[in-house]
Formats: C-alpha cells, sequence, structure tokens
C-alpha cells in the first residue's frame, strides 16, 4: 500500500517529467501508486513564479486523470495539492479545495520564497523560525490539510547557525497545537539534498511528534521521476529510531497506516 505522497509537475515551472514517468518509477521501486501534489495556484499572485496559475488548474486536473487513465491495473495515480500556507490565504485555500476532488493535500509554509522574506523576515534568526513554526500551527488550526509538509524547512534559511535546541519551546508548542488537530505530519527525504542536509524534520523534532501520537506521512517532494521514493528506506529507519511502528499514506483524504516491515517490505530497488 505504499504510496510516493509529495511529487510535482512541469506546470509549477521547477519541476520536470509527466506523471506517467513518475509512475514509471513508483512501479519499478515497488509502489501501489503515487499521489500528484503539485504546487497550488494562488489568485493573489503570491510567489507565481514557483507555481500554476489559476487558469492552469484544469489542465492540472487533466493531465493527473490522463496518467491515472493510462495506468490503471499498474500503479495507482490520484490528486492532491500542495498549498502554500500565510495568514490570510484562508478564504482562497477554502475555495481552492472545492474546485476537485483531492485525495491528499499538504499544507506548507516556504520561509525561503522572497514573498514570505519580505512579509515576515528578520534579522534574528530565532525570531524568524519562531514566526515560521507559529505559521505551521496556523496551517493545521485551519483544519484544510491532511498533512503538514517538510516541518523544519526553515533551517535551511540560516543553515551555518540552525540549532534544534535553540528554538525547542516554539517547535514544542507547535508540535502541541498540531497534535491537538489531529493533522499529520511529513518526513520529507529531499531535505538530504538542502542547505542543511537532513530530513525535514531533523531526529530530534521527529522525536517529539512521535512523542504527541502525531502521525507521520513519508514523501520524497519529487520534482523529477528519479526522485520518486528516494530514500524512503532510510526514512522507515528515521521514523523507527524516533518511536513510531507505523507509517501513514491518505486516499481519499482518509488517513492508513502501513507497520514499517510491510513498507520495507513493498520497496524494491
Amino acid at each position: 500500500m505504499l504510496y510516493e505522497m509529495h511529487m510535482h509537475t512541469p506546470l509549477c515551472k521547477h519541476a520536470i517529467g509527466e506523471p506517467e514517468e513518475y509512475a514509471a518509477i513508483a512501479e519499478r521501486r515497488g509502489l501501489a501508486g503515487i499521489v500528484v501534489t503539485c504546487h497550488n495556484p494562488c489568485n493573489d499572485g503570491w510567489s507565481q513564479g514557483v507555481r500554476m496559475s489559476v487558469a492552469e488548474f484544469p489542465q492540472y486536473v487533466a493531465l493527473v486523470e490522463r496518467a491515472r487513465k493510462a495506468w490503471a491495473g499498474r500503479v495507482d495515480i490520484r490528486l492532491g495539492i500542495e498549498c502554500d500556507y500565510v495568514p490570510g490565504m484562508e478564504p482562497w485555500i477554502e475555495t481552492l479545495l472545492g474546485m476537485a476532488e483531492f485525495h491528499h493535500v499538504l499544507g506548507s509554509v516556504h520561509p525561503q520564497l522572497p514573498d514570505y522574506i519580505a512579509r515576515f523576515a528578520s534579522d534574528d534568526a530565532t525570531v524568524f523560525a519562531a514566526t515560521y513554526f507559529e505559521h505551521l500551527a496556523m496551517a493545521a488550526e485551519t483544519g484544510f490539510f491532511d498533512t503538514i509538509a517538510h516541518p523544519d524547512l526553515v533551517k535551511n534559511s540560516d543553515p551555518a547557525g540552525w540549532d534544534a535546541g535553540l528554538v525547542i519551546g516554539d517547535i514544542r508548542r507547535c508540535l502541541d497545537r498540531i497534535a491537538a488537530t489531529g493533522t499529520a505530519m511529513e518526513i520529507n527525504t529531499s531535505g538530504l539534498n538542502k542547505l542543511y542536509p537532513e530530513m525535514n524534520p531533523g531526529p530530534q523534532m521527529l522525536a517529539e511528534m512521535c512523542e504527541r501520537g502525531i502521525p507521520v506521512v513519508m514523501g520524497a517532494d519529487a520534482h523529477g521521476p528519479a526522485r520518486v521514493a528516494a530514500n524512503y528506506e532510510d526514512a522507515l529507519d528515521h521514523i523507527s529510531a524516533a518511536g513510531y511502528n507505523h507509517t501513514s499514506i491518505f486516499l481519499d483524504r482518509q488517513r492508513r497506516d502501513i507497520p514499517i516491515e510491510q513498507a520495507r517490505g513493498q520497496l524494491a530497488i
């Protein structure tokens, strides 16, 4: 039942490959399916250079449907979305989520975006991180999202100075609020390729998530077919070390849990 739960399309302007190509790698890796979660369109121009336009949204739905039909019976392909969140976006996100039947909705805060920096930047990296973790909690509290994506992405804003211990109070308060909503959180393997080369989240935050019973969803954040399920074996090691005995997926926006050993057995090289 293992799926790639976080992947993109060329419509976001910084990914390559059609969903059919991602499906081919998923089949080779032993996955049951993929959920396409490209960056959502925004109606206010927010970071327009890294996402589809509102006018392109029907094209997005159509290309996922085309791939679903082409791979039916081999790889299960589902429609999802990765939605940026900052305070004030709630009305548009609610509208967007009514525009199609999604199977997995990721909520993301992207602190590296120029639009985010312009609005929330601080000369104090710990203040900036506190703002970021506040926004993660607020995202979960909207009730819009199944999973909060790459939940310590802010460590790449100041990789040389990052120390989770310096902001652990903010992290814990954030996780307490997310746990109260029942929202899942992601372990995103693409963090291994970022400025701070560590999965998102790192081990300390992941252990805090487990302590609070927050479900964990694996995603490779694939922006190219070769990244499908990348480092999933390592992610399973990390979540097991943190105390989890299962990982989760979402289909029809319903969480399904998969024992870690079952997930290991499904993966193929």
